[in-house]
């Protein structure tokens, strides 16, 4: 889930207490026109042990302490400080982030817990100096088990080895069963490396935002709606939402790793997506209540605007959406971060 550059030019529209931000122009379709997608609310069943299972699951990763160690990096940078952060994810397992600071500053600082992209992981810290510019202290969080499918690498290993057939990716490992799913654990580590930002030395626990972009923003989107409070959350073209409906029209990886393998697999449908309906955003965020920014493309192939919309529609707190109607799963990139640090001022003063 890499992403490329593009120009953009947007009004705003409102639609109920929603605020989407677009440009009027006709624009080819993938999916729904945008007025219908503004009122798209899918039919989903949500478990009914939806909220206990959660629960359960992080109780359990709670009984482990959650900062395992912390380790200064020297990185060449002068203008901020690095520290290699260990924290305890699912099951105590060790999960790496970056920790990236202003150079110098005693205070605490607003935190920034980001998520990574499909197939990355954290990455090198002189890649990560957006936020510490802004006047945040950053955590870069690491993807257990990924880091080999583009960027600079991650560093944390997914301990858990799965029992059952699996197409290559992490869409399918363990997915009979929510207890073995890998997206269980990824998700947990989110949820935990919240708990961790808020006891890093140079934190204000009371002001921490969750942020990412496709896989990164599915995780922020859950975590939102796993943590409590948050001062706010950035979900930027969201993987993981509506799975079902993504995997069905979708072309494209990683919601098509779970159609070939059910085309092996064809007993096993009912199974797969109870399995992924418990890490559905849109079930998962709409238990959320910090304030949100969603962004969206509406010619993403990758994570379908109607998929981004069932979630932003969904979630619990108060939110708008940027919408880029010539774009596809890269969205706004640089201008949507220009967008979210103006968003991000906003939220961040309220919650001090």
């Amino acid at each position: 889930m890499n992403v490329h550059s593009s120009p953009l030019f947007m009004n705003r529209v409102t639609s109920k207490d929603r605020v989407t931000r677009c440009h009027n122009a006709d624009v080819p379709l993938v999916d729904m026109p945008l007025p219908q997608l503004q009122q798209y609310q899918p039919s989903l069943n949500r478990p009914a042990d939806f909220l206990e299972r959660w629960q359960q699951t992080l109780r359990a990763a709670r009984a482990h302490d959650v900062l395992i160690k912390l380790e200064s990096v020297r990185a060449g940078l002068s203008r901020v400080d690095v520290t290699d952060v260990t924290f305890a994810g699912f099951d105590g397992h060790p999960v790496r982030a970056w920790w990236v600071r202003p150079a110098g500053l005693v205070q605490r600082l607003p935190v920034i817990v980001e998520y990574q992209g499909y197939g990355g992981g954290r990455g090198l810290p002189h890649e990560r100096l957006l936020w510490a510019s802004a006047g945040f202290a950053h955590l870069v969080v690491d993807s257990r088990g990924q880091g080999s499918g583009w960027g600079s690498g991650g560093h944390t290993p997914d301990p858990v080895l799965e029992g059952e057939p699996a197409h290559p990716g992490f869409m399918t490992r363990g997915i009979m069963d929510f207890e073995n799913f890998y997206f269980r654990r990824l998700i947990t580590d989110a949820v935990r490396a919240v708990d961790v930002a808020r006891v890093l030395p140079g934190a204000d626990p009371d002001n921490v935002t969750v942020l990412g972009a496709s896989q990164g923003g599915g995780l922020a989107l859950a975590a939102a709606g796993l943590s409590s409070g948050l001062a706010g959350a950035v979900i930027d073209v969201p993987f993981l939402c509506d799975i079902r409906r993504g995997v069905e029209i979708s072309d494209s990886d990683p919601y098509q790793e779970v159609s070939r393998y059910l085309s092996v697999h064809r007993d096993h449908a009912d199974r797969v997506f109870r399995t992924l309906s418990y890490v559905d955003g849109v079930h998962l965020g709409a238990m959320a209540t910090a304030p949100a920014i969603f962004s969206v493309g509406l010619q993403d192939t990758v994570c379908p605007p109607s998929t981004v919309f069932a979630a932003f529609n969904a979630y619990g707190g108060p939110a708008s959406i940027e919408v880029y109607p010539f774009n596809g799963h890269e969205g706004g990139q640089a201008h949507q971060s220009r967008k979210v640090l103006a968003w991000m001022e906003k939220v961040t003063s309220s919650a001090r």
